[in-house]
């Protein structure tokens, strides 16, 4: 089914982008859709049988999402009151699931802004209910907190003093595949058996699986009544970052890690060392680390009151982990911290885009014949990246991601959600999935950190019996800088560009062989047919 896009919608109403249920369902606004838990609740949403409204800023980045055509989107800017106003009406429970892990100096205005905005226009229309996740605060009014948990606090208390009937949740490490906490956790613990780590480790605190949080938010919508508080939700283990990180290691089949804490690593430090070693950047590693360095743990169980716990009884930590890994095994991950543009960037204009007439644009295309089909060349083409790599010069992309890091970019090791599919608004290595349209096109925009605008896409047409592939790079310079930048790697370019469509060329030829193998030998012998690699 084809669905209309956000710019065919009419300004003042929802934009409907597929069959939903009867009006008489309730509906539910989620904002923060592209997120790591809003992509993950939606679907549970639309389950039972809700109605569902999203307010996103650039909607095109989730049409490939499960969910997209069962969904109602307007478009705009959790900032802007019109905007907001409009995405309110008729609606029954807002779920407020937007909080930035980047910090900017005045990140905490920005979201004391956003929320008076939001519970300014729930109040207007009527809204039932108010849902938002928050983090956990620690017991103690001595206690320092860090500006996200404290802004996080503060967005709570302009929620609850709405007018509107507000549940917090509050959580502290949510142990899901994908989350930002779970895969600085991973990595730290499979990547170094030995570590000297800040004291922080030896803090407790009380995760909770990433399924038991998404269970608390649904169950919340069902609560009756004016019933207006902040309530902790957690596992049931309590348990030191250190012992979760021991734990883990019990759990992935790997040896117990050497953990020597001291007091020499500040949070500044601490948030480095997690960059160099982790996917995560340290723009979010910081915030992360400065919320592990307080003690977070429920200080009831009073959500019971209000919502059961669940039927089988929320996750012991360990199972979480099996869970998570279990999922990033099979490449089953629905979304994950990396799902938002690097610090809500907006998305860049395309280079065909009339904004782009008269401005600088330098290109590098490719073009080579390939023996095999535009399925199983495209198939090569999306599985790019991650642990495949790109083909060619492969230490180049490494060096490249490496001086990413340091100048405080993303650097490669984002790697992928899924090793062969990719979806618009996936992040990929350095990259942001743009554009993806099988077996014809797939477009990645660059998120490191470079003085203009960069593109790599690739084409795949039918030619005969197979198929051509064109790859293009392109770049639209920043200044004088830009212009230096592009005459700089240029040279380089006929090391990796030229060889890399070439290889990608050979691999979708080699699949092409060992799926024509795999097809015959089913029609010689059925019985033992095996489904082809994917």
């Amino acid at each position: 089914m084809t669905h209309p896009t956000n710019r065919d919608a009419p300004a003042s109403a929802p934009q409907q982008t597929g069959a939903v249920n009867a009006t008489a369902a309730p509906l539910y606004l989620v904002t923060g859709a592209s997120g790591y838990i809003g992509g993950r609740l939606i679907p549970l949403l639309v389950a039972e049988g809700a109605r569902v409204r999203i307010l996103a800023r650039h909607p095109d980045g989730l049409r490939q999402r499960e969910w997209y055509g069962d969904v109602e989107i307007v478009q705009g800017d959790a900032m802007s009151p019109a905007d907001m106003a409009r995405a309110m009406v008729g609606v029954d429970v807002g779920y407020y699931l937007m909080h930035s892990l980047s910090a900017h100096d005045d990140f905490e205005k920005t979201e004391r802004d956003m929320a008076t905005t939001y519970a300014t226009a729930a109040r207007a229309a009527g809204v039932r209910r108010i849902v938002y996740l928050g983090g956990m605060i620690p017991d103690g009014r001595d206690v320092k907190l860090s500006p996200h948990l404290r802004s996080r606090a503060q967005v709570g208390e302009i929620l609850r003093n709405s007018g509107v009937p507000t549940i917090e949740l509050r959580a502290a490490v949510i142990i899901g595949s994908g989350s930002a906490s779970f895969e600085m956790l991973r990595y730290l613990t499979e990547r170094l058996p030995a570590m000297v780590t800040p004291r922080w480790v030896r803090t407790k605190t009380q995760p909770i699986a990433v399924r038991d949080v998404l269970y608390y938010l649904v169950e919340a919508a069902r609560v009756p009544g004016d019933v207006n508080r902040a309530y902790d939700i957690g596992g049931p283990d309590v348990m030191t970052y250190q012992s979760m990180m021991q734990q883990f290691a019990e759990v992935a089949g790997l040896r117990p890690r050497v953990i020597l804490p001291i007091n020499l690593l500040s949070p500044g430090l601490s948030s480095h060392w997690v960059g160099l070693v982790t996917p995560v950047p340290r723009g979010i590693a910081r915030p992360l680390v400065e919320s592990l360095k307080v003690p977070v743990v429920c200080r009831d169980h009073a959500v019971a009151d209000i919502i059961p716990d669940p039927a089988e009884g929320l996750l012991p930590y360990q199972t979480a982990v099996a869970l998570a890994l279990t999922r990033i095994r099979e490449a089953n991950v629905t979304t994950r911290w990396s799902s938002a543009s690097v610090q809500g960037a907006p998305a860049s204009p395309l280079p065909t885009d009339p904004d782009w007439a008269g401005g600088s644009l330098y290109t590098d295309d490719r073009e080579v014949p390939v023996a095999a089909t535009p399925e199983n060349t495209f198939a090569i083409v999306e599985g790019i990246g991650g642990e495949t790599g790109y083909y060619a010069g492969n230490w180049m992309w490494e060096l490249r991601g490496a001086a990413d890091r340091v100048v405080g970019g993303v650097g490669l090791r984002r790697g992928r959600r899924d090793p062969h599919h990719a979806r618009v608004g996936d992040a990929l290595d350095f990259w942001r999935v743009e554009e993806n349209i099988p077996p014809e096109l797939l477009r990645l925009r660059a998120e490191m950190r470079l003085p203009g605008l960069a593109w790599l896409e690739w084409h795949v047409e039918p030619a005969g019996s197979g198929s051509t592939l064109r790859q293009r790079a392109t770049f639209h310079p920043r200044g004088l800088a830009g212009h230096a930048y592009w005459w700089a790697v240029a040279p380089f370019h006929a090391f990796v560009f030229r060889p890399m469509v070439r290889r990608m060329a050979a691999a979708a030829e080699g699949l092409q062989a060992v799926r024509e193998t795999d097809a015959d030998r089913a029609t010689a012998d059925p019985a033992s047919s095996v489904p082809a690699a994917s």
